[in-house]
């Protein structure tokens, strides 16, 4: 065997190892994902900040209302979105315990007290930590796609929130949500578009 031959066959066991990984990165990419890996993708992330812009369809309003800012997870049960234009508006979810301050004041709600306002806020702070039971107890569940794009529809179990929502529908890639559509019976409709991590 010439030594250009060993060469050629060494360089071509090179290539294949160094595109053996990739390959198979690529494969369970593309494999369909169920939620409970969905829910331990999530739960890898610490903490996160990323700015946000949400356009809310209200059918009082005459055209759409467009809102700016930083949405905010640590774990365990933090969550955090900070309102900076059209206005100032400063939201905590952290345990039970809600705090809302704006420029009329601050108001303090215990969240487990009011099942709507919980319904809302578990489906993102629950997704973001990767808590299937909790979602699970609030919502049915339907999950489509892949780890490189993926959509997670909540649709209320109780008739009470059902009222006033339709469904949640969060849709991301990866451990990353992008998006949070929020829709409800009468036709008002929230969509909340999330960019890249805050500065």
């Amino acid at each position: 065997m010439t030594t250009l031959t060993t060469l050629a066959r060494l360089t071509l066991l090179c290539s294949l190892l160094a595109w053996l990984p990739v390959a198979a990165d690529e494969q369970t990419s593309a494999q369909p994902l169920d939620v409970p890996e969905l829910m331990d993708l999530m739960a890898k992330v610490t903490s996160r900040t990323d700015r946000f812009i949400e356009t809310k369809t209200v059918a009082m309003l005459t055209q759409p209302l467009v809102l700016q800012g930083t949405l905010g997870y640590a774990r365990p049960d933090r969550l955090e979105k900070h309102v900076t234009s059209p206005y100032e508006e400063h939201l905590i979810v952290q345990g039970d315990q809600l705090t809302l301050s704006t420029h009329e004041g601050t108001k303090r709600i215990a969240v487990n007290s009011h099942p709507l306002i919980r319904s809302f806020i578990e489906a993102i702070r629950a997704s973001l930590a990767g808590e299937v039971a909790v979602l699970r107890r609030l919502y049915h569940i339907k999950l489509q796609g892949t780890r490189k794009s993926w959509m997670l529809t909540l649709r209320p179990l109780d008739a009470q929130a059902a009222e006033y929502l339709t469904s949640i529908t969060l849709s991301g890639h990866g451990d990353r949500l992008a998006t949070v559509d929020i829709r409800e019976p009468g036709g008002d409709r929230s969509v909340m578009q999330i960019h890249e991590p805050a500065s």
